[in-house]
């Protein structure tokens, strides 16, 4: 673990033995135990925490290059889709034929703003 071998370790609980002493080493342990268990735990969950992290980062730059490329892209418009989906006009004066650029109702429309 530590480059801990048996000799060092029996060193270690010698000390620990005489320091603490016999009836509240066992108590020691446990606690010691409960520490690196916890220590483990907290690790864990930081290093789930900075996986989860980058995968949202990941799937977060792939949106957004899917974004930008969807941006760049135009669609060409189906004529029978557009023309199924526009409705007769309900005006009682015919269509005129308009130049190209220009609309063909050049009256501005009220607005919903009140101006």
């Amino acid at each position: 673990m530590f480059g801990i071998g048996l000799p060092e370790l029996i060193v270690i609980l010698a000390i620990a033995l005489i320091v603490v002493g016999p009836k509240k080493l066992p108590d020691l342990a446990k606690a010691l135990g409960r520490g690196i268990a916890e220590f483990r735990r907290a690790t864990t969950d930081l290093k789930e925490s900075l996986e989860t992290n980058s995968a949202i980062s990941e799937v977060k730059q792939t949106i957004t290059e899917a974004k930008a490329s969807l941006a760049d892209v135009k669609l060409p418009a189906d004529e029978a889709e557009v023309g199924a989906s526009t409705a007769p006009p309900t005006h009682a004066n015919p269509p005129q034929q308009a130049h190209p650029g220009v609309p063909p109702n050049p009256t501005p429309e009220k607005s919903s703003h009140g101006e």
